[in-house]
């Protein structure tokens, strides 16, 4: 009787053991998707679709990019805030979407602590660029012109308080120059009109400003990261040609997942896409979309970039008077 109870109570505690307990798969067990907050085509998303074909390698399921462009990247942003925080659903940004617009929109519909940072893995730096004709071949003859230039020289940008705009105002700021805002609606128009003559100068994107810079077009005089552009090797970040010590300007991508998703699953992609971003091959392709492949931080290092970055261009949003404004 005793063995026939022992076989009962065994029957029944597998019974009872919880139903997905024995169907327990570990991470990733179903596809992945990546919301891009670009239309397809856009440097962002060229990059993105490079490493998720990596990325599901590596994983052994399928990493999906979906691109969802709008509100000025905050729409993308708005998704995967709400998504479950299980890895499944991750979300590539940069530092207009979580530095920027928070403090330069009335109503963000996601907030900071919404996210946790996967991966910090590219930098894009911006161009100094001038017009040929503009008597200034260097960047202490820039400042030196622009200092006693009347009316005050010119300067472009795709729009108020986009990262173009605050990376000449910061430039303003460290060296108390006087110069005055041209805001366009496209940055092809911005870029192409300093080439025109219409404007004199302005911190372009490399990808929109290479062509023109190469067929003399454009007078690259500096770029806005703190290492050189592989493609502009001859070409000193700024901090260096001004001088400037400490001088960075740049936008960034990085991949982001929800607030909450488990620790093991955001170190495991933390540490895939170090792999990825380390290949030679994957350098070059990132280098020749205009980008700047960067060794990714650890998880502090980039939660406390993340900080730095928020507070850097705040608080030039707010003295800029842009605050809310959008």
């Amino acid at each position: 009787m005793t063995t026939l109870i022992r076989y009962f109570f065994a029957a029944l505690a597998l019974v009872l053991v919880p139903a997905g307990a024995s169907k327990a798969q570990p991470y990733p067990n179903k596809a992945i998707t990546i919301v891009v907050p670009l239309a397809a085509g856009s440097g962002m998303d060229t990059l993105v679709r490079l490493y998720a074909d990596r990325l599901s390698s590596a994983l052994g399921k399928p990493v999906v990019v979906e691109n969802k462009p709008g509100a000025a990247l905050m729409l993308a942003a708005q998704q995967v805030a709400t998504s479950p925080p299980d890895g499944y659903t991750l979300l590539v940004s940069t530092s207009s979407a979580m530095a920027i617009n928070l403090a330069l929109y009335k109503k963000v519909n996601y907030e900071v602590k919404d996210f946790t940072p996967v991966s910090f893995y590219v930098k894009s730096p911006f161009i100094l660029v001038v017009n040929p004709n503009l008597p200034a071949d260097n960047v202490p003859a820039l400042i030196a012109l622009a200092k006693k230039s009347e009316p005050a020289l010119t300067y472009s940008s795709p729009g108020a308080g986009v990262a173009q705009h605050l990376s000449i105002e910061y430039m303003k700021n460290r060296f108390d120059l006087k110069m005055t805002h041209v805001p366009y609606r496209s940055t092809p128009q911005s870029i192409q009109d300093i080439a025109a003559g219409h404007v004199q100068l302005g911190f372009a994107e490399a990808g929109a400003s290479l062509p023109l810079i190469k067929d003399g077009k454009l007078r690259a005089l500096a770029v806005s990261s703190s290492s050189p552009l592989p493609q502009l090797p001859d070409v000193k970040p700024f901090a260096e040609a001004a001088p400037a010590p400490g001088f960075e300007a740049v936008s960034w991508h990085m991949l982001f997942a929800p607030a909450g998703t488990p620790k093991e699953i955001v170190e495991r992609l933390h540490a895939e896409m170090k792999k990825i971003m380390a290949d030679p091959d994957m350098k070059k392709k990132v280098a020749d979309i205009g980008l700047l492949p960067i060794d990714p931080p650890s998880l502090p290092e980039t939660e406390a970039y993340l900080v730095a970055e928020r507070k850097k261009w705040g608080d030039l949003v707010k003295q800029l008077g842009l605050e809310a404004t959008q």
